[in-house]
């Protein structure tokens, strides 16, 4: 079942998402040569609990048999595509890297997601990220009432295909709020036209997972990281937003919080 959200529940998912934004904005700063993830991740941790709100992927239930996630942040690197487990890992000289992270305060939770180049990335690693990310504005235009999911969805694939790219299937965007997921469903691939129709108060994830090359992923022994199968790079970017009688809202803003 859809939520949505009155204005109440809309103020309490923009400060969730303001704290949520500004520890992207956090680790974006801390993405280098010589940091580690395990080191990114323990500053958004810190971040996160001094707003006084709960990192929301720290102890996310795995699936059976696999370990809770033991992270505030997924912190995946080149070919991962989601879901990588900070670590000991050093981040070298054109790497990149996605940081998703979670916060969860009074009552709601924001979420949001980007990918970073360390130090200098190559021409097609650049253009990986900048294309991700403007697929996601490219779904924006779409992201009001009226329209319908599949019209974010099938958005977001067209710019990316028209780009030489292609989107993961098997993970997709989702509503959010009191919980991390909740209804619906928000593929970055569809027809158009399909799906829910968007209406005033739902809050959704939007968030494109874009690989080099082709779309098909694994998932290693970890039971969470997701890589690409063909080894080629993936870049993700994700924002909560708000859909209104107008433009849609972007809850994951930093504002005037001091990162």
């Amino acid at each position: 079942m859809i939520s949505l959200k009155s204005p109440r529940d809309i103020e309490g998912m923009r400060r969730a998402g303001q704290i949520t934004a500004a520890a992207r904005a956090l680790a974006g700063k801390m993405v280098r040569p010589g940091v580690t993830t395990l080191e990114i991740d323990t500053a958004v941790r810190k971040f996160i609990e001094g707003q006084g709100a709960i990192p929301s992927f720290l102890h996310f239930p795995g699936p059976p048999g696999v370990q809770d996630f033991p992270g505030a942040a997924c912190i995946s690197v080149n070919d991962e595509v989601i879901h990588g487990i900070p670590s000991n890992q050093v981040l070298k000289e054109g790497d990149i890297v996605s940081v998703d992270v979670g916060a969860y305060i009074g009552g709601f939770h924001g979420d949001c997601a980007a990918t970073f180049p360390c130090g200098k990335v190559s021409d097609e690693a650049a253009k990986l990220i900048a294309v991700t990310e403007q697929s996601f504005w490219e779904g924006m235009k779409f992201a009001r009432f009226g329209y319908r999911v599949s019209d974010i969805s099938h958005a977001v694939q067209k710019y990316v295909e028209e780009n030489g790219f292609s989107v993961v299937r098997d993970y997709v965007g989702h509503g959010v709020g009191a919980n991390l997921h909740e209804a619906p469903e928000v593929p970055n691939y569809g027809k158009p036209g399909h799906g829910p129709r968007l209406a005033p108060g739902m809050t959704l994830a939007v968030e494109p997972m874009v690989n080099q090359g082709d779309w098909r992923i694994k998932v290693m022994r970890d039971g969470w990281t997701v890589r690409t199968a063909d080894g080629s790079l993936s870049a993700h970017y994700e924002n909560s937003i708000l859909i209104t009688k107008g433009e849609p809202e972007i809850l994951t803003q930093v504002g005037d919080l001091r990162v």
